[in-house]
Formats: structure tokens, C-alpha cells, sequence
């Protein structure tokens, strides 16, 4: 009695959506990381921030002029081995308060005995911590304002165009990248040999995710390096200032730019000719700029900031900058990244259905509509 033996070879399963989709990703990310100019454009961009921070630092510690402080009773002994500072003795702190508010000295150094205070004296100011008293001082002590409203109108502008340039110039640069790209592949007809083997799905997850993924590792890096360099020039009351602001912009850039890349992708798949990647993808480039003229035009109007800290394109922006300057509550940051989150995936669902109807559509450009409907 003999037996059969199955020598059929076992079904061997193709690789998943997730591992095409990182297949596709890592390809996005190697090929820039191989270019020459974009390194060399990242490697300027960070020595610029480093080098802006640290001169900044240094011009505001090496000042010609002296800074007049106004001093009371034992407070001046705090200010009397500081270079920096001038002093100006007065006789009681109202007196102080009063050359505070008529803007005679930049800030008032006066006794301050109380249990949570170590260093025994108080640093009062106008309507904005003096960053340069404070540094000048041989120790650091508490601040008081008489105005705490505002921070300082200049410091609150820097903030604006810092936030505002970072997020345009990632969102502009590597969006026009992703446009390029699948414009690139339909016009070589690329496209056709992708979609072959990977899934229509998997190559605009791919596309996406490796963009994001060097935006987002550029922004922390910016991040990390600005860091470094308040340190390095012992700009702590900045750092502490800017600090909490500048985590959640990393937090809100990461899906913002998530959500304009898959606009990007999708924009860019109804044209087949690099000529015409402008004109179509113009209202996802309005997107990114209107935030940023906005920011910077509106950084001290609490009502333009607080519309835009709640609409996805421009929260990336509007929010970090109404938590600088104080103006929103704990639960507003967590609420505006959930809208955020929303609409990202949202705009994800409709971009790819845009992306999988245009792709193998050559010749003249395909109509929204009709991208939306798969005619």
C-alpha cells in the first residue's frame, strides 16, 4: 500500500499594507536624505537658528550701555558687584514702583525676606520680565510685574515670526517635494509599474508618512538646537518663557503637516505635467501662507489668535502663540489638536480618494469633481 505525499508548496502571504507602506516611506526618506541639497539647505538652516540665538545672547549680555535699576536699603548689595547694572538708590519701594511706571529705570531691586524667597531680594518691573536685569544679577530672584498683561511687544514679534517662517518654509518645502513627486511618476508613467504591486493606499500613506516624518525630525531638531543655544549663552528666563510654546508647536506642526501633505498629494495627482503642479496645488500653498502673514500681522489681537488657535490649518501657528503669551486656558490646546485630529483624518479619507482616481489619469488635467465621484 503505498501513500501520497503533498508536495505542493505552502501559500506564501505578500507583504501587508503597513510593511508596503513603510517600504514606500522609507524610499521618500532615503531618496532626500541622499540629496546633496537638501542637506546642505537643513545644515544652513539649523547653523542660522544657532547662530541668531547666540549672538542674540551675547549682543543683549555685552550691551555698552548700563542698565539703570532702581535699588532700596539692603537690595543693593545684590546689584553692586553686577558690571551691568547701574544703580539708583531711593528710599522706599513706592518710590521704586513710581520710576518703574514712568519708565526712569528699566526695573527695581528692593528687599524680599519671605520664606520661599532664598535670595532675599524682589525684582519689579513694568509689564514684561527684564530678562537682562535678571541675567546681570549674581543670583535670580523673583519677579513682580505691575502690568502682567503682555509680555513684551518685541519678544511677543519674535515669537510670531519664529513660529510663523519655521512653520512655511517646512510646510512649503517639503509640500512641494510630495507635489513633485507624484506629478514625476505620472508623467514618467512610474505610476503604472507602482500600482502594479503596491496598493494605491500604500503609496500615498508612504508618501505622507516619510515626508512627515522628515518635517517633523527638522522642526525638533530646530527645536533641539534653539534649545541649546538659550543655554549656552545662559538665556534661562527665555527658555522658560518659550519653552512650554515651542513643545506644543512640535506637537501641533507633526498633524498640521500631515493634514497639508495629504492635500498636497492629492492636488498633485490631478495633473500629469510639472508645468501645472503650481496652478493646482495654489489653494494648499494659500493654506500654509495665509497662517503665516496672519501670525505675524495679528501676534498681539487675542481675538484673530483666538479663531485661528481653533481652525486645523492655521493651530499649528495660533495656539503655541496664544500659550506664549498666556491668553489660553489648560483644556484649549488638548481641544484644538483634537479638531486638528479630526480634520486630518478626514482630509486623509478624501485626499486618498481624489489620489486613487487620478493617478492612472494622463494627458489633461482631471476635473475635482470628477476625482471625487471616480468618473
Amino acid at each position: 500500500m503505498s501513500t501520497t505525499t503533498n508536495t505542493r508548496p505552502a501559500k506564501t502571504s505578500g507583504p501587508t499594507l503597513q510593511q508596503v507602506t513603510a517600504l514606500v516611506a522609507g524610499r521618500e526618506i532615503t531618496m532626500r536624505l541622499r540629496s546633496k541639497s537638501f542637506l546642505i539647505s537643513t545644515a544652513i538652516l539649523l547653523l542660522g537658528v544657532l547662530a541668531s540665538v547666540v549672538i542674540g545672547g551675547f549682543q543683549s549680555q555685552q550691551g555698552v550701555d548700563r542698565i539703570t535699576v532702581a535699588v532700596v536699603g539692603s537690595a543693593e548689595r545684590a546689584v553692586a558687584d553686577s558690571e551691568a547694572l547701574e544703580a539708583q538708590s531711593v528710599g522706599t519701594e513706592d518710590e521704586a514702583r513710581e520710576l518703574v511706571r514712568s519708565g526712569e529705570v528699566e526695573a527695581a531691586v528692593v528687599p524680599d525676606n519671605s520664606a520661599d524667597n532664598g535670595t532675599g531680594v524682589l525684582v519689579i518691573a513694568d509689564d514684561a520680565p527684564p530678562v537682562d536685569v535678571v541675567q546681570a544679577l549674581s543670583l535670580t530672584p523673583p519677579v513682580e510685574l505691575l502690568d502682567d498683561s503682555a509680555e513684551s511687544p518685541f519678544l511677543a514679534y519674535l515669537v510670531a515670526l519664529a513660529f510663523g517662517l519655521v512653520f512655511f518654509m517646512s510646510a512649503m518645502t517639503f509640500g512641494a517635494t510630495i507635489a513633485q513627486s507624484v506629478v514625476e511618476e505620472k508623467q514618467t508613467r512610474v505610476v503604472e509599474i507602482l500600482m502594479s504591486t503596491v496598493p494605491v493606499r500604500a503609496l500615498l500613506a508612504g508618501k505622507v508618512i516619510g515626508n512627515s516624518v522628515l518635517a517633523f525630525g527638522q522642526i525638533a531638531l530646530i527645536a533641539v538646537i534653539a534649545t541649546i543655544g538659550l543655554l549656552v549663552t545662559e538665556q534661562t528666563p527665555l527658555l522658560s518663557a518659550v519653552g512650554p510654546a515651542v513643545l506644543w508647536f512640535v506637537v501641533f506642526f507633526l498633524f498640521g503637516f500631515v493634514l497639508l501633505a495629504a492635500l498636497f498629494a492629492a492636488t498633485a495627482s490631478l495633473v500629469s505635467r510639472q508645468e501645472d503642479v503650481g496652478a493646482v496645488t495654489s489653494p494648499v500653498t494659500m493654506l500654509v501662507m495665509i497662517p503665516y502673514f496672519l501670525v505675524i500681522l495679528f501676534n498681539d489681537n487675542s481675538t484673530v489668535l483666538g479663531i485661528m488657535s481653533y481652525v486645523p490649518f492655521s493651530a499649528p501657528v495660533g495656539m503655541p502663540m496664544r500659550l506664549f503669551l498666556g491668553e489660553a486656558q489648560w483644556w484649549e490646546p488638548i481641544a484644538s489638536l483634537l479638531i486638528l485630529l479630526a480634520t486630518t483624518a478626514v482630509t486623509i479619507v478624501i485626499g486618498s480618494r481624489i489620489y486613487s482616481n487620478s493617478l492612472l489619469r494622463m494627458g489633461g488635467r482631471v476635473k475635482l469633481m470628477d476625482a471625487l465621484r471616480g468618473r
